[in-house]
């Protein structure tokens, strides 16, 4: 009886700990339900708690969703308890384009926001053949940024291989209604040929994947339009970092800023998007 007794002591001593216990942890948010004080994120492992995984959550204190929206990196406090699991710290890590404090330079005055459409564009892919965003109505979007003479692998490869994770999870969906506009920022450079080349190394001269570039004045359009700033810096460009998804209709649904995020987390925003298999 007495150790009976001692063991329950424990267990009930285990579990308040458990119950007390917070686990930090960072991810994409793919919604925010403000009427339910909640949010749903595509998390990284959560150590000694849970693997990665996508997850709704409750927040304590409503007010910490303001100005949180979907493609939304954060980092959030976790508190288990016995009937639900809180989040009671939420932060913005990175945000996307209007919502971040970007500087109102010539590059951002034309932002689009999340729920507008994305004016019109016509570029050249990698296989000399004129793109337009109009011809993909109906379909899902993905639009991101590079330029291939970029030599660091956390940035520019980086969002290539992001892409192609996205590539891998929904394979017999691109092509159909997902498409990937990758854009150069660095068109004098990257040609339609310097561009298929590029793509050739990731295995990416795939149906569905559009590889563009084009004028100066024609890129630039489309940069102001995704907020996207660069510039020479000795013989390279440095500049910012987005990647863009856009619904059927051609409205931004999402925006991800930098790269603080995985492909799997990426795949898990485009899949709010793109809804089941038809």
């Amino acid at each position: 009886m007495l150790r009976h007794r001692l063991f329950l002591g424990l267990l009930g001593a285990t579990l308040a700990g458990c119950a007390s216990t917070k686990y930090e942890s960072r991810g994409l948010v793919l919604k925010v339900d403000r009427a339910a004080s909640s949010v749903t994120v595509s998390h990284e492992a959560i150590l000694g708690y849970m693997g990665a995984m996508v997850m709704p959550f409750e927040v304590r204190d409503p007010k910490s969703l303001d100005g949180v929206a979907p493609g939304d990196v954060v980092s959030f406090r976790l508190i288990p308890g016995k009937r639900e699991t809180r989040i009671d710290r939420l932060k913005l890590v990175s945000a996307a384009g209007a919502d971040a404090g970007l500087l109102m330079t010539p590059a951002v005055t034309a932002l689009v926001k999340v729920g507008e459409t994305v004016p019109d564009f016509t570029l050249v892919d990698q296989y000399e053949k004129p793109i337009s965003l109009a011809s993909f109505r109906g379909r899902v979007v993905v639009v991101s940024f590079i330029y291939s003479r970029c030599p660091l692998p956390d940035y520019c490869p980086r969002v290539v291989a992001n892409l192609s994770d996205l590539r891998k999870r929904y394979p017999d969906r691109l092509g159909k209604d997902l498409v990937l506009l990758t854009v150069s920022f660095d068109p004098k450079y990257d040609t339609p040929d310097v561009l298929h080349n590029f793509a050739e190394r990731y295995d990416a001269n795939v149906p569905g994947w559009h590889f563009l570039s084009g004028s100066s004045e024609a890129i630039a359009a489309v940069c102001a339009s995704f907020g996207i700033e660069s510039w020479p810096d000795e013989g390279l460009i440095t500049h910012t970092l987005q990647t863009a998804i856009l619904d059927r209709e051609g409205r931004l649904r999402a925006s991800v800023e930098g790269r603080a995020f995985s492909g799997r987390q990426l795949a898990d925003l485009v899949g709010t998007v793109l809804g089941p298999t038809p």
